[in-house]
């Protein structure tokens, strides 16, 4: 049995978390750790599961390595500088940490597909829709998505989107996230979705994505708590684990 603790707990995704360690089979639920709980008493698990917040996340990976946990982490915010940290972290002690922008099998597809087919169109733009509760924009899927989506471009020999646009209102275009427009929508109603549209002339491609209900991420995150502890060092997404590597 793999020994799992949850930090963040009483959120959407921490407490949906909670209900599929508890269902799936090898997993064993220790603790449930919230906002202003001991994390001692995650103290016996084997893995943690973070669904926290950016301002909390660093610390509390730095108190897993310490206490000799793995983790699997889906809370955003985490910057290549910090990632880097981590890494240095991990050096040496034998521990894996899974970071993943997105645990949905779908949204991993989405990226991937998406990846593959930038560098056929001269044109892309990424939309995210989410819920108005979501405290980042863009998304950290969106974020993640675009940075592929550009890397392939360069790699293709792609220059940049086609834009003429010399006037604006601040925003209409949305952010850039290397070279590439990215839209945040946020609307009572929605759960996680996200559009990739390209365009070359004569034809665009529009690939989407929609998380309807929060147990999408489950199976991700319950194969990422069961592969993390043979996996050490830091890894990035969940594709090698799903056999997308």
């Amino acid at each position: 049995m793999i020994k799992v603790a949850v930090f963040g707990a009483h959120g959407r995704m921490g407490s949906q978390t909670v209900r599929a360690v508890a269902a799936a089979d090898g997993l064993e639920l220790v603790a449930t750790i919230g906002s202003g709980d001991d994390r001692e008493a995650a103290a016996t698990a084997d893995v943690v599961v973070d669904f926290t917040r950016p301002d909390v996340v660093l610390d509390n990976l730095h108190w897993c390595i310490e206490h000799q946990l793995h983790a699997v982490v889906g809370t955003t915010g985490l910057t290549e500088e910090r990632l880097d940290d981590l890494g240095r972290r991990l050096e040496g002690t034998g521990l894996g940490i899974v970071v993943a922008a997105n645990f949905s099998i779908g949204a991993v597809l989405t990226m991937r597909f998406a990846e593959q087919a930038a560098r056929f169109y001269e044109s892309v733009e990424i939309v995210e829709l989410h819920h108005p509760n979501k405290v980042d924009a863009p998304s950290g899927t969106a974020t993640a998505t675009a940075a592929r989506v550009s890397l392939a471009r360069l790699e293709s020999g792609l220059g940049p989107v086609p834009d003429a646009t010399v006037q604006q209102i601040d925003g209409a275009r949305g952010a850039v996230v290397d070279g590439i427009h990215v839209h945040g929508v946020r609307l009572r109603g929605l759960v996680a979705h996200q559009e990739v549209l390209l365009g070359s002339e004569g034809e665009t491609l529009t690939i989407r994505h929609d998380s309807l209900d929060r147990a999408s991420f489950m199976p991700g995150v319950v194969a990422a708590v069961r592969a993390v502890g043979e996996r050490p060092g830091l890894t990035i997404g969940i594709e090698d684990i799903l056999g997308l590597g």
